[in-house]
């Protein structure tokens, strides 16, 4: 028996054995796999999108024109103009706790002084304009102030604005307490 070479066989063997078992479970792993195809499934999902929009596309222009048709209707009887809601200084000073002036933004909590001027120069000077304004474009307003203005979050306050320019003050003031500064 030559034991100078039985070192190398004992390393040896292990080592066939196991890349010859790595490969035969590899081999075996990929055989039991089995593709799923969704593809009909898929197209059959995809032409109900379309028929969907379709239909919703018809309700749209249905829509459009008895809007058209009823907005032409009631021109031709009696032109209205839209009025906003009275103000009433004594409900907001009651739920409020202080004295409110008409379209003063900064009744809206997140909004100072500074930032009050800053959209009035954006051309934002009403509770309603503020609340039919994008949130993102109150952020492009807070952004032109530089960054001392970066941590003020505006996400709220068009949805403040329009409480406040409906005359919902007791709902403003839960609102309020019940956000921290205002924020989502």
């Amino acid at each position: 028996m030559d034991f100078e070479n039985m070192n190398v066989w004992c390393w040896l063997i292990p080592l066939l054995t196991g890349v010859i078992c790595g490969i035969l479970g590899y081999l075996i792993g990929q055989s039991s796999r089995e593709t799923i195809d969704n593809t009909a499934e898929l197209d059959t999902l995809k032409n109900k999108n379309a028929k969907l929009q379709a239909d919703l596309d018809a309700c749209n222009g249905k829509l459009n024109v008895a809007s058209t048709a009823a907005a032409a209707a009631v021109t031709a009887i009696a032109p209205e103009v839209e009025q906003d809601p009275p103000f009433d200084a004594a409900a907001a000073k009651a739920a409020m706790g202080k004295t409110i002036k008409k379209d003063d933004l900064k009744v809206v909590e997140g909004i100072g002084p500074k930032i009050s001027s800053m959209f009035h120069e954006g051309g934002i000077k009403t509770w309603k304009a503020l609340s039919e304004t994008a949130v993102a474009r109150c952020q492009e307003i807070l952004d032109g102030g530089g960054e001392r203005y970066k941590v003020h979050d505006p996400a709220s306050w068009p949805m403040q604005a329009k409480m406040c320019y409906e005359g919902k003050w007791s709902e403003l003031a839960k609102w309020q307490d019940e956000h921290d500064h205002g924020k989502l």
